[in-house]
Formats: C-alpha cells, structure tokens, sequence
C-alpha cells in the first residue's frame, strides 16, 4: 500500500475511534457538505475524510501567518481547554480559556485587548463571545463545527464532533501536528511522539 494511503488510513481510524465522526440530529444546510450519510437512529454522519482536508486547508492558513503571536487559540468550555493549551505550547500562539472578557477584540479600552490575524475556536455555538467579536473587526476566523453548527461568520469550518472531549482533543492534536510539519518542524513521514491524551483535559478522565 502506498505510504500516503497508509498514513491517511491511520488517521481515519483514529477519528472514528475517537467519535469525530458522529454529528447530531439536527443539520445545517451549509454543514450538509461535510455529511457522508444520516443513520436510521437520525444521528448525520461526517465524512471524515473532508475533515483531513480542511485541517490541512486551516493548517496552510495558520503557516501563513508568519508571527503565530497573531494568532489566539480559543476554548471558551472546559473541553477544549487542554487542547487550547497544547496547541498553543507546541506553535507558539496565543491562547485563551475559559470565560471570554468582553471587548477583547473589539475594545481598545480593554486591558486585555488584542489585535490578532486570526482565531482558532474550539466550538462556535459555545465560544459565540469571540465568534461575534471577531465578525465586528473582519477577522478571519476557523472553527470545529458538527451538524448543528451555523457557520455564519466562520471562515474555514474543520467537520467534526466538537462535543466529545476525545474528538476534541484529536482535532487539536491533529491541527496541531499538521502546522508542525509545514512548518518543517516535524517530517510528514515520521509518528509524532505526542501523545493524543496531552490534549485530553485531565480534570474529565474519569468521566465521559
């Protein structure tokens, strides 16, 4: 089998493992373009092979931006956060978890205010705060969307179950990894040596 194939069936395999793949009952009309199928249950199925591509696609974005300081990485819920974290520790952006101080984007007066080039959110319809705020200043914006999800102010949308802390911590695992190999960083052929659960928030190990 050819190396690639073998890499890309790995990688499959993991997200289903890890329920990526299951959306929710409801779907978007946009959202229909990442659906493989909808099960008898009523639960829409993603194609997990577009949420490779556009985690390459939003990888390409993020290299693109040479100072990774103008980029926050955003997980507004405690599922994310880890993720949030890991990625951050690993390409050098910023970071922001937990509650999301108004006008942080929009308001100068803000002490905590910020000019970045990009966001990274963990789940739109939960980190709406930073969603919106990026929307008012024209910032490019990429999100982990399921089914449900509005993709009305995002900008690059990677498919998957944004609900499930281990679907979570491999799409930020995988994004992260990707950044890192276009940037040269890590070699495309060779097995990251971090672990997946380095982006699984510890404080939830015991419960699902």
């Amino acid at each position: 089998m050819n190396k690639t194939f073998e890499i890309i069936d790995v990688e499959i395999k993991r997200l289903l493992a890890c329920n990526t793949h299951l959306g929710e009952y409801n779907c978007e009309k946009l959202m229909k373009n990442y659906v493989w199928r909808q099960r008898k249950d009523g639960i829409f199925i993603i194609d997990i092979s577009k949420t490779i591509e556009k985690i390459k696609m939003a990888s390409r974005a993020i290299v693109a931006i040479k100072n990774p300081d103008n980029i926050i990485s955003i997980s507004t819920s405690s599922i994310g956060q880890k993720g949030v974290i890991g990625f951050s520790r690993f390409t050098g952006s910023q970071l922001s978890v937990g509650r999301w101080i108004p006008g942080k984007l929009t308001n100068q007066m803000c002490k905590d205010y910020l000019e970045p080039q990009l966001i990274i959110l963990t789940n739109p319809e939960i980190d709406f705060r930073p969603l919106n705020e990026a929307a008012y200043v024209n910032l490019p914006t990429i999100a982990f969307s399921t089914t449900n999800s509005s993709l009305k102010f995002i900008d690059i949308v990677i498919p998957g179950n944004n609900t499930n802390r281990h679907s979570v911590a491999i799409l930020w695992w995988l994004l992260t990894r990707e950044v890192l190999r276009l940037k040269g960083v890590l070699s495309k052929s060779e097995e990251w040596d971090v672990k997946i659960e380095t982006f699984l928030d510890n404080e939830l190990l015991s419960s699902d």
